[in-house]
């Protein structure tokens, strides 16, 4: 422990900041989930209104320093590539 009192105060803050970040985290990983589950299910509307929320959520983390701005990006093409294939695939079904 420190006895430092900024260094304490700074520690104070970090383990604020650590539980917030983890919290978005889960978070994006939820709006993740959600997006692939109505994906499987084939509820091609949910899917993509769910990828919209959660290309959102990616940008604001993105924004606030919690994942870096490529990482966001990363997640947020790979979710768009699944749900624009599923459109696809649905599209050439009817």
């Amino acid at each position: 422990m420190a006895n430092i009192r900024s260094q304490i105060k700074r520690n104070r803050q970090a383990a604020k900041r650590r539980l917030r970040n983890k919290s978005v985290r889960s978070a994006l990983k939820t709006a993740r989930k959600k997006v692939r589950l109505a994906l499987s299910e084939g509820d091609l509307e949910t899917a993509l209104a769910r990828a919209r929320e959660a290309s959102r959520a990616y940008d604001k983390a993105a924004s606030k320093g919690i994942l870096h701005k490529r990482a966001a990006a990363r997640y947020k093409s790979r979710l768009a590539r699944q749900v624009n294939r599923a459109l696809a695939a649905g599209a050439g079904e009817g």
